[in-house]
């Protein structure tokens, strides 16, 4: 009798009215009908498709990261073979690299990584994008390679291509004119 008597208090529940507000998808973190939407969760951009303040904001935190845990612990000597910047913020390829690996860092670090979490950033992310920033004859080549003397200096990238001239050169289409020949 009193199993009988819970069923019948747990069907009672289950058929009433949900409260006012309350979604039957909250626990997918989903908005219910007619409910207010779920606040939009912004996604990570990478940082060379930041303009602005919202550049300089990102740039700002990645700097902290690499000053304050990259460097002191993963830095290592600055020799010909593994050059540094002390100003690599204005090396764009060095900050895109700098800026994904810390958001590697930051995914793995998480609780929900697992215990292995950080020795798959080490393996997979850590080695490759030092290795790459810091290689002999990598984005920092012509800057510091002796604490002693340091340096910057930025390398000039590859000329423009021959389709990126050709499109700057011609005359813009007219109204009524598609560019196209026919």
């Amino acid at each position: 009798m009193e199993q009988t008597a819970e069923q019948a208090r747990q069907l009672d529940h289950l058929a009433s009215t949900p409260p006012p507000g309350a979604s039957p998808f909250a626990a997918f973190g989903m908005p219910g009908f007619g409910g207010p939407p779920a606040p939009a969760v912004s996604e990570p951009r990478p940082i060379l498709e930041l303009e602005g303040e919202a550049y300089e904001d990102e740039l700002d935190a990645l700097s902290d990261w690499v000053d304050d845990f990259l460097l002191p612990v993963y830095g290592a000597e600055v020799t010909t073979a593994a050059p540094w910047c002390l100003q690599w913020q204005e090396h764009s390829d060095v900050v895109a690299w700098l800026h994904a690996l810390w958001l590697a860092y930051q995914q793995h670090k998480d609780p929900e990584a697992g215990l292995a979490g950080m020795a798959v950033w080490h393996r997979d992310f850590l080695t490759h994008a030092m290795a790459a920033i810091r290689a002999p004859g990598g984005p920092l080549s012509a800057c510091m390679t002796s604490p002693e003397r340091p340096a910057h200096r930025l390398l000039p990238g590859p000329p423009p291509s021959a389709r990126t001239e050709k499109e700057s050169e011609a005359p813009a289409p007219g109204p009524g004119e598609s560019g196209l020949a026919s």
